[in-house]
């Protein structure tokens, strides 16, 4: 990398970084060409920068393939962002759902807590719990599996 491209990712760690102070989000990356940038803010810990090449996605097809991830399970239902998840709509509260019930689309199965908001989780379809992947108050990322839902 030549010294340009260094203060360029330099901009740009500063810039994420910004972003991630604005918005509350708790990490976010960027991919270009060759260079993916990542900044994460866990808790109050200092912030961590990644510079390195992307992966090539031929090689990671050519990966075998081992037992499908949580996520790539038919029916998951991923957090629409990064929070805390709850499962009850207040402490000591039943939970929104439990393996094995039976759920209609838009109903609310589990909050996210994004900035102090409570986000309901509404279920994307109609159908059966068949997995829980969250307990109660545990941290999610953007995409996480939260539930599946068959």
């Amino acid at each position: 990398m030549s010294k340009e491209n260094e203060k360029i990712d330099a901009a740009m760690i500063r810039e994420m970084a910004a972003l991630l102070n604005e918005t509350g989000l708790g990490e976010i990356e960027y991919e270009t060409g060759e260079v993916r940038i990542r900044v994460a803010k866990p808790g109050a810990a200092a912030m961590t920068a990644i510079a390195a090449p992307a992966p090539v996605a031929p090689a990671a097809a050519a990966a075998p393939a081992a037992a499908a991830p949580a996520g790539d399970l038919p029916g998951t239902v991923p957090s629409p962002m990064v929070g805390t998840a709850y499962l009850t709509p207040e402490p000591g509260a039943e939970p929104f759902v439990r393996q094995g019930d039976a759920v209609r689309k838009g109903q609310t199965i589990a909050i996210v807590e994004a900035m102090k908001v409570m986000n309901p989780i509404p279920s994307p379809r109609d159908g059966t719990v068949t997995k829980i992947m969250i307990s109660n108050g545990q941290p999610v990322e953007f995409g996480e599996p939260l539930m599946v839902i068959e």
